[in-house]
């Protein structure tokens, strides 16, 4: 019966459509870091394939392009190449492996103990902002550092503002299904006004094959990008728990013990080392995809396999690539100044759920030196070695709260 129900159209068609769900956001990743969308799509499904190997197939849980990576990755790469970028995504993967150990062995408490809200709230507040600069500047139709002017301002202007505004209209009034492609939306909608405005050049699709194996790249290993990228596995680290709790809400069964949270991040981990093997972005859990999930009350985990093999086949569809690379710059501009945005966001929200005291003397000084130290640039050492952006921010935040005195409850 089991096996019926794994190769049944019905188990196939939902494999497809959950990866509808997840395109946007999947490839939007590598559209915004540089990278080549097919690998992310390739690296998508086996990331996936072995997340549900480590789990034994219990999750349904569909892993691709990690957003809380791109700031880290356009600066990486900007500084040290795409390779040596993807050997410190797939140390960071390593990072993700020996957290799960540490929850197996010490339990989840330990994990919160090191890293506290106070800790995480700004180093995800960082990752959204240190890099909206470059948002803006892609939404005004300029490259990313703000040195090129690609598209004209006055065409750019209209095209990142009109993305935007359909993203927020999806994401605020949108209903079912529509509720969970803001993104998608955003993006088609701001390519059609592109397309009307004869900003779209199609060269790069005409000159590509229909089929061609993806333009992987192999990783290198220095260890100035793995102190840098590192860190960063902190935030979906904690994103990961979150989206395992909710997965278990919607499925009515408790992840956190079986197959375990240690299995789960361990996966997340080995996902993303696989991917960074291949060139692609590093993997996360989709919180959109578990969002369909309860829609559909599909909680077979085979569905997510079918999802996997779906999206590897597609890798292979070069055509489709180099279209999804014909998409212009103010495009994304527009849809990262929200997206960069909500991460922020994100980091915000941790702090206020903490319930902790922000004005009181250690945890405004925790705070204020993460966000300060991220966001303006601080970068400590030279040439052979420096600590700077996100990187220096976490382990900024981990000794603070390891060395400063928590207040002692007053005696009534």
């Amino acid at each position: 019966m089991q096996n019926n129900d794994t190769f049944s159209i019905k188990t196939i068609l939902t494999g497809a459509q959950m990866l509808f769900v997840a395109f946007g956001a999947l490839v939007l990743v590598p559209l915004l870091t540089g990278l080549d969308p097919n690998v992310a799509l390739f690296t998508a499904g086996i990331g996936t394939l072995l997340f549900q190997v480590v789990t034994k197939g219990q999750v349904p849980i569909f892993l691709a392009s990690s957003f809380a990576f791109i700031a880290p990755i356009i600066a990486a790469v900007q500084m040290w190449g795409v390779p040596a970028t993807m050997g410190g995504l797939m140390v960071a993967g390593f990072a993700y492996m020996l957290l799960s150990l540490l929850v197996k062995f010490k339990g989840v408490a330990t994990l919160h103990k090191i890293l506290p809200p106070v800790v995480v709230g700004p180093v995800i507040m960082v990752i959204g902002l240190a890099l909206a600069p470059v948002a803006v500047n892609m939404a005004m139709g300029k490259s990313g550092d703000g040195s090129i002017q690609i598209i004209d301002y006055s065409s750019a202007i209209y095209i990142s503002l009109f993305s935007l505004v359909v993203t927020l209209i999806f994401a605020v009034w949108g209903k079912g299904v529509f509720k969970l492609i803001p993104i998608l939306a955003g993006v088609v909608a701001g390519y059609c006004l592109s397309l009307a405005m004869g900003v779209v050049q199609f060269d790069a699709v005409t000159n590509a094959q229909w089929f061609a194996v993806p333009n992987f790249t192999w990783p290198e290993f220095k260890w100035q990008a793995i102190l840098f990228m590192v860190p960063v596995a902190i935030a979906p680290a904690i994103e990961h728990i979150g989206d395992m709790m909710a997965i278990s809400q919607v499925t009515n069964k408790d992840f956190l013990k079986k197959p375990g949270l240690h299995r789960t991040l361990f996966g997340d981990g080995l996902a993303t080392s696989a991917a960074s093997l291949f060139g692609g972005p590093p993997n996360t859990t989709y919180s959109e995809v578990t969002g369909a999930v309860m829609l559909t009350k599909n909680f077979n985990p085979k569905v997510m396999m079918w999802t996997a093999i779906i999206a590897i086949i597609l890798a292979f569809v070069a055509k489709m690539g180099s279209g999804l690379q014909t998409i212009p710059v103010p495009v994304m501009g527009g849809i990262m100044i929200l997206l960069f945005g909500s991460i922020a966001v994100v980091g915000l929200n941790t702090l206020v759920k903490s319930g902790d005291d922000l004005t009181a003397p250690r945890n405004l000084s925790i705070v204020a030196l993460i966000l300060v130290c991220g966001i303006g640039g601080m970068h400590i050492g030279g040439s052979q070695f420096s600590l700077e952006g996100v990187s220096l921010c976490a382990i900024l935040g981990i000794v603070l709260n390891l060395v400063l005195p928590k207040a002692q409850p007053q005696e009534s």
